[in-house]
């Protein structure tokens, strides 16, 4: 009987195969064979059983189902239909089945779905096969067969589905198996123990197809049978939560057990990798919805429009895992303080916190009480960051919150936003420059480079010396940071306070620069620049220099570049120039070493007693005078500004119009390029405004200008080696000694001909790359000492006495005489 109520007689003898009968179909109608399925009593005929196999009486009624020939990748259906019969038959353990052929059926699907489906519209309708016909409830039925052959067979062809597919397919597209490793998770899961390695395999890939996926609220479905090849649907919320909750029980379950004395065993790398990938389409798919308007409100209410129990159970989901983390985290502070760091899975803390702040963001009120209660575990934190923390791993969400930090843990994230070095010399950005020209030269090679060139590390020379290395490029950082930094320069200005700290200097208003003059465009009045310094030093501004915007951008690449090359060159930043290039606004108190007069005056004002200021004794308007050149000039800090009176109600805002002038307006330039230039080297402007943001100032000045305590010489000779001496040699004892004599500033110029290092980073010695070392040199005695500064080395031969010696290194501690003395 074919389908239209058409009837064909056939005859067939019972040995016949049932391929037979469907050749003789073809041979009277045309169906393809591949396009026909003969139906007998509700079951579906295989080819290669006889009619007498197939139970076929006299007389029969056969019913055939021919496919049009429109229908889709016929060979997909034939093939994945051959395979589920073959293991069909293999389970009821028919005989003449081979379990060799199984695999072969599958590699020829999965190679003509790789080679034909480019793209996910093309490779939907292969995957929709092969759910229609079952074949993943199949191979997990042949998975669980009792014949240990069948169970290996069919791990093999399941690994062989998920392993294929991710090595021929773009992820975009591969991704979009997702539904059929599904179908495995769940029947393997329903049939085989959660610590089954097949099903954790499966688990994990599912994990890895669905991170970058977007997923709905309605269940897949499919289409059982026929040729309706639609586009696999996207994977639930529904599909996906289950997994969430049991890899958080999991996750809770070994934090707990890791809390044992007697085991050694924490969460996983691939369990926490696979919880954050199933949350990230979760915690999507929820904040998607426009229904909840914001932050899902606490307590939650039954009244939610959609996820109403996926949301309950994610709370209650986070409720216990960030208990068990800090139960953990209590506990590791407990070990730190006993010294008794047996440290089972505390490398994977970090990983949960961050997921488990990405579900407390989705809930009104539970991000603050959040970090609220990680307060308690800063000395955990912060030993987890200086242990754990790589460039791998993204850790912005900790450094919004650096209050919860030390400044070694915050120094460690925020050197990791910082380019890596690079080991190959070909690659280094080569530099040779003349000291008598440093600042202009060393100027060109930096803002003229490509910053990739700068990142990948510098090689330095200076002309008509022999040195190189480490040490010769720590002594350039030094100097050319000096020179920045140098008044006289007219770039920066130090701060009254405190004359280590440093602040743009501003802009002019209503002069420009034209032919080596600085010219009054209003007045049209003309000052040699070279003059203007002589006379003026420190108090000219940055802009006189016609190049003074380029040099604030040249200063911000060399701030950076010492940075990542962590090198202490001695400078320190005012907090208004700190704060603003982090992006933070700057309040009264910032500007108290910047202009401890402005500060004074504008404290006077707010205090004073309001009827007083109304009674306007003060006599001020919204405008600010300045110094120019030695010429007062008024600028009103908004439209109109001199004709509005400072009284009790506006003096805040007057303070604010001041102070946001003085320190932000008349230098934004400066700042925007010293900003720009660090950029360069960090990567981007958002990266560079974290970087600043997630420090304390006292924080910089540590990595910038190193320890602010004297050099200790105990913690000196404790990180030092010797060669060729012994430690109870009389030139050791005497060195030692003369080195206690010496005057802080004479200690700092000893350090720096040895290391090329003027300042200690803030752990001291400890902090250093290596120890330092005194070699015993075969050198005559009338000479002076010397140095490899690229290996800490210093060098003296055998003086005959004390007295000697102390001539020697009084003559390579004066200043100019220290700079530059190493060879190599």
């Amino acid at each position: 009987m074919i389908s239209g109520g058409n009837t064909l007689v056939l005859h067939g003898n019972p040995h016949d195969t049932v391929k037979l009968i469907h050749e003789k179909i073809q041979a009277v109608t045309g169906i393809p064979m591949i396009e026909q399925r003969l139906i007998y009593q509700g079951r579906q005929l295989q080819w290669d059983h006889t009619l007498a196999e197939c139970m076929i009486r006299n007389d029969a009624g056969l019913h055939l189902v021919g496919r049009m020939r429109s229908t889709e990748h016929p060979q997909a259906w034939q093939l994945v239909d051959d395979l589920v019969s073959t293991i069909y038959r293999l389970c009821k353990g028919e005989k003449g089945v081979c379990l060799k052929s199984v695999k072969p059926k599958l590699i020829e699907f999965l190679n003509m779905t790789a080679k034909n489906n480019v793209d996910r519209d093309h490779l939907a309708p292969h995957l929709n096969i092969f759910l229609s016909l079952c074949a993943p409830a199949a191979l997990v039925m042949l998975y669980m067969s009792p014949h240990q052959g069948n169970r290996d067979c069919a791990e093999e062809l399941i690994r062989h589905f998920i392993d294929s597919g991710r090595d021929m397919l773009p992820k975009p597209i591969y991704s979009q198996c997702a539904p059929v490793v599904l179908e495995f998770c769940k029947l393997i899961g329903r049939t085989a123990a959660r610590d089954d390695p097949l099903y954790t395999l499966c688990r994990g890939s599912l994990a890895s197809m669905v991170e970058d996926l977007r997923i709905g609220r309605s269940l897949r479905s499919y289409e059982n049978g026929g040729g309706n090849n639609k586009p696999v649907t996207n994977i639930a919320v529904e599909d996906i939560f289950p997994f969430v909750a049991e890899l958080a029980n999991l996750l809770s379950e070994t934090l707990v057990s890791s809390m044992e004395p007697s085991n050694s065993v924490g969460p996983s790398l691939c369990d926490v990798n696979n919880f954050a990938a199933f949350l990230r389409p979760l915690r999507a798919a929820i904040k998607d919805q426009p229904d909840f308007g914001g932050l899902i409100p606490m307590p939650i209410r039954y009244s939610l429009p959609c996820y109403r129990d996926e949301i309950k159970l994610l709370y209650a989901l986070f409720d216990e895992l960030f208990e068990k983390v800090q139960m953990c985290l209590d506990k590791m502070e407990g070990d730190l303080v006993m010294e008794d760091t047996e440290e089972v899975g505390w490398d994977q803390y970090l990983a949960i916190l961050k997921e488990l702040r990405g579900i407390a963001k989705l809930y009104q009120g539970v991000e603050d009480s959040f970090w609220k209660s990680l307060k308690r575990n800063k000395v955990s934190l912060s030993y987890l960051i200086i242990r754990y923390a790589t460039r791998d791993e993204d850790y912005k969400w900790i450094l919004e919150h650096k209050e919860l930090l030390d400044f070694e843990s915050r120094r460690h994230l925020v050197m990791l936003l910082l380019p890596e070095m690079k080991d190959e010399y070909e690659e280094l950005h080569e530099m040779l420059i003349d000291r008598s020209q440093l600042l202009a030269e060393s100027f060109e090679y930096i803002t003229r480079a490509d910053p990739d060139m700068l990142r990948g590390g510098l090689f330095m020379e200076f002309k008509n010396e022999e040195a190189t290395g480490p040490g010769v490029l720590r002594e350039w950082f030094f100097l050319v940071c000096r020179d920045i930094f140098n008044p006289q320069n007219a770039l920066f200005v130090a701060c009254p306070n405190d004359r280590r700290r440093f602040f743009p200097n501003p802009a002019p208003q209503g002069w420009m620069w034209a032919g080596g003059l600085l010219i009054e465009e209003d007045n049209e009045l003309a000052l040699d620049a070279s003059y203007l310094l002589e006379i003026w030093g420190s108090n000219i501004s940055s802009k006189v220099d016609p190049l003074h915007l380029e040099y604030f951008n040249f200063a911000g690449r060399v701030i950076a570049l010492a940075l990542m090359h962590k090198i202490q060159v001695g400078i320190l930043f005012d907090r208004a120039f700190f704060l603003q290039l982090g992006g933070t606004n700057i309040s009264l108190e910032d500007i108290k070493d910047a202009d401890p007069y402005l500060y004074s005056s504008c404290k006077k004002i707010l205090d004073m007693d309001p009827v007083t200021v109304d009674q306007d004794v003060l006599g001020l308007t919204f405008v600010r005078e300045i110094e120019e050149l030695g010429s007062m000039k008024v600028v009103e800090l908004f439209a109109d500004g001199k004709n509005i009176v400072v009284n009790s109600r506006n003096r805040e805002e007057y303070v604010k119009l001041l102070i946001q002038h003085r320190f932000v307006t008349s230098v934004a330039e400066q700042v925007s390029h010293f900003a720009r230039g660090f950029a360069d080297i960090i990567g981007e402007e958002k990266i560079q405004k974290l970087f600043f943001k997630s420090l304390e100032v006292e924080d910089l000045d540590g990595m910038l200008h190193g320890s602010e305590s004297p050099i200790s010489v105990e913690d000196w000779k404790a990180h030092t080696e010797y060669n060729g001496y012994l430690e109870t040699d009389p030139q050791i004892l005497w060195f030692w000694k003369i080195v206690g004599e010496m005057t802080s500033e004479q200690r700092k110029v000893l350090l720096f001909f040895w290391t090329s290092l003027k300042h200690l980073p803030v752990e001291g010695f400890e902090g250093l790359a290596s120890k330092l070392y005194i070699y015993k040199s075969n050198e005559s005695v009338d000479l002076l000492p010397s140095s490899h500064t690229c290996f800490n080395r210093l060098c003296f031969p055998a003086y005959p006495s004390m007295s000697v010696m102390r001539e020697r290194l009084n003559i390579i501690t004066q200043d100019h005489v220290g700079c530059s003395f190493g060879t190599w």
